[in-house]
C-alpha cells in the first residue's frame, strides 16, 4: 500500500420530487412529510460531492484523473438526475421515497457501478469513499456505503420526528 489520498469533486444538478412513500397511506404520507408531500412536486438545486480514496499512483501523482472523475459523475449523476422529476423519471424512486438519504444511496450505487464498469477508471487501488448530497444550504446527507442493502426497497417503518425541510 502506498500513500493514501482523498479526492473530491462537486457538481450541481436540479431536480423535482415529492416526499411520498408507496409503503404508506396518503394520510400517513401527509402527516409525515407535510408540505413536502404536495402532489404538484417541488424542486431543489442539489449539490453532490463524490469522494474517492486511494493510493497516489507513483507515476501520475493522482488517485484518479479528475477528467475521468468528471466523466463518471456525468454518467452516474447528471445524466439520470439533472432536470428530472425523480419520482416519475427515475425507476429507483418509484419504490423508494425520494429523500436526500435515498438520493445519496442511489448516487452511491450508480457511481460505483459506472466506476467498476470502466476498466480505465478502476485501474488503480481507488474506491468510492463518500457521497454527500446537499439539498439546501442547511440540509445535507453523507453516505459511506455502510450497510448496503441487498434489497433496494425500504422495509422499515419511517422514523417519527420533525417534518423535513423541503
Amino acid at each position: 500500500m502506498g500513500l493514501i489520498s482523498y479526492i473530491t469533486r462537486a457538481q450541481t444538478f436540479s431536480a423535482a420530487h415529492r416526499l411520498h412513500s408507496p409503503h404508506l397511506t396518503n394520510e400517513e404520507n401527509l402527516a409525515l412529510y407535510g408540505k413536502c408531500n404536495n402532489s404538484n412536486y417541488h424542486g431543489h438545486n442539489y449539490r453532490v460531492e463524490v469522494t474517492l480514496r486511494g493510493d497516489v499512483h507513483p507515476a501520475t501523482g493522482m488517485v484518479m484523473n479528475l477528467v475521468s472523475l468528471k466523466e463518471c459523475i456525468q454518467l452516474s449523476v447528471l445524466d439520470p438526475l439533472d432536470h428530472k422529476n425523480l419520482d416519475v423519471e427515475v425507476e429507483f424512486f418509484r419504490q423508494n421515497p425520494s429523500t436526500t438519504e435515498n438520493l445519496a444511496i442511489f448516487i452511491w450505487k450508480n457511481f460505483k457501478h459506472h466506476l467498476l464498469s470502466n476498466p480505465s477508471w478502476s485501474v488503480h487501488a481507488t474506491e468510492l469513499y463518500k457521497v454527500k448530497v446537499c439539498e439546501t444550504d442547511a440540509n445535507s446527507v453523507e453516505y459511506f456505503g455502510e450497510g448496503e442493502p441487498e434489497n433496494e426497497t425500504q422495509t422499515e417503518a419511517p422514523r417519527q420526528g420533525p417534518l423535513p425541510s423541503c
